[in-house]
């Protein structure tokens, strides 16, 4: 008996519907309803707003809420546990990861986890947009800097540098930036956003440069919305451009390109592995995150 009605109640504040929990739970909506109705009879405790709009929890509701989730994936990681004596990885991960990255630096490192784990399938969709891993029906998503979405459990993974940097040829005609200030002064060349991050005062001092980052707006003949481009229209003297690591490394290093306003550079951004709260990381998942941390730089 303590245990009827936890499921679903638990379902139902996950997904903020007595549909989709039904749904997932693989029954009808009116049972769900019994179920938490009863639930809520037995503790003499109101555990939920209805509305015909939307579902919420009560304070006392989220108190139980709390209580219960860790009950439930306990339970899930131990049935787990037993069932991977016997079974080995198996079955789907969708995820999704921004464009650029997951093209250079994530789906060679998928296909390769996928050579080691042939039980294991991988949907990938690339995509700039941050998508609801929930109504998405995701397992994983790769994120890039800070992250804003609290409910999302999260896994850091490594982290990129991004660099200002010009052709040599464009230097010789334009001259050289010193300075932030300097940069109204030269064409910049802009991807999706008509900024770039920087450290304000140009000093890095590890732990204390929070309040020292800053949004330059910058303008210029160029504004593409890939990064290949913008590489490419750099490399041949337009303009300056601030890119990842991942664009523009082996330019730097063969002098095509020159790093610019290094004490200007803003702290490294890190890069997640997100999932959702409410779906317990399987064995699946759990290889694949670990191989990506392992293996990307």
């Amino acid at each position: 008996m303590r245990w009827d009605g936890i499921s679903e109640f638990v379902y139902v504040a996950d997904y903020e519907s007595f549909t989709r929990a039904a749904k997932e739970l693989g029954i009808s909506t009116a049972q769900v309803s019994r179920q938490i109705s009863a639930l809520e009879k037995r503790l003499n405790i109101k555990l939920l707003y209805r509305t015909t709009r939307k579902v919420s929890l009560t304070e006392e509701g989220r108190v139980f809420y709390q209580h219960c989730r860790g009950v439930l994936d306990g339970l899930d990681a131990a049935e787990q546990a037993v069932s991977n004596l016997q079974s080995k990885p198996q079955g789907r991960i969708k995820l999704t990861a921004p464009v650029t990255y997951g093209e250079q630096q994530l789906l060679p490192l998928v296909n390769d986890f996928m050579v080691q784990y042939r039980d294991i399938e991988v949907t990938a969709f690339l995509s700039n947009q941050k998508i609801d891993l929930i109504d998405g029906g995701y397992d994983l998503a790769i994120r890039i800097g800070k992250l804003s979405d609290s409910t999302m459990m999260a896994k850091k993974l490594s982290r990129r540098t991004n660099f200002v940097c010009a052709a040599p040829a464009y230097l010789e005609k334009y001259g050289m930036p010193y300075s932030l200030s300097d940069l109204s002064q030269h064409n910049c060349l802009l991807g999706t956003r008509d900024y770039w991050h920087f450290i304000e005062d140009g000093k890095i001092d590890s732990g204390k440069n929070a309040d020292k980052e800053k949004n330059l707006r910058v303008s210029g003949s160029v504004q593409y919305n890939s990064g290949h481009s913008l590489v490419d229209a750099a490399l041949k003297g337009l303009g300056i451009v601030q890119l990842p690591d991942y664009y523009v490394q082996k330019y730097l290093a063969s002098g095509e390109l020159v790093s610019l306003l290094n004490n200007y550079r803003e702290p490294e951004e890190s890069i997640w592995a997100v999932y959702p709260h409410n779906r317990h990381l399987s064995p699946k998942i759990r290889l694949l995150v670990d191989y990506l941390a392992e293996h990307l730089i």
